[in-house]
């Protein structure tokens, strides 16, 4: 049993002794009034056991197969050696009949140890040159004929 689970066991326990409510027991626990009553009659019915997760020790059902793991590293290693991972996914579909995606042969080979076909490169640094100073580069002029100052300076077109 896990931390969480040993909490739940816990507490349940003093519910079914009468020592804490139900609703003081949702609120330690951080779950629904209806949550805790579910948890309890199961709790009562088949014990700790029943607050561990039913799935526990169970095999994903879209897991590979371990043969086809190793089949798949044999051929990286020998047959399709210097691929790199996209084109020995489309090789595996193609040639052997294996259609598994890119992330999962990725991983295959990751967890066996092998190296990607090459290194990446770093990205090369682009440098921004300084700008050339120029007279007059930052004068700005209101061409408009709104008087935005309120008269405080001649107008622009004005001749």
């Amino acid at each position: 049993m896990n931390g969480k689970e040993q909490k739940r066991a816990m507490v349940l326990t003093r519910v079914v002794e009468g020592r804490l409510t139900g609703r003081e027991a949702a609120e330690v626990l951080g779950l629904s009034l209806r949550h805790v009553r579910r948890l309890k009659a199961a709790y009562l019915r088949a014990g700790p056991a029943a607050l561990a997760h039913g799935n526990r020790g169970r095999r994903p059902a879209h897991a590979l197969e371990d043969a086809l793991g190793r089949r798949v590293v044999e051929l990286a290693q020998a047959k399709y050696r210097g691929c790199n991972r996209q084109l020995f996914t489309e090789l595996l579909a193609a040639r052997e009949g294996i259609f598994l995606s890119r992330s999962s042969v990725h991983r295959l080979l990751s967890k066996a140890g092998l190296p990607p076909a090459r290194r990446r490169r770093a990205p090369k640094h682009r440098g921004r040159r300084e700008r050339m100073s120029q007279a007059g580069m930052l004068l700005q002029v209101d061409g408009s004929r709104h008087r935005w100052l309120e008269e405080r300076g001649r107008h622009a077109l004005a001749a």
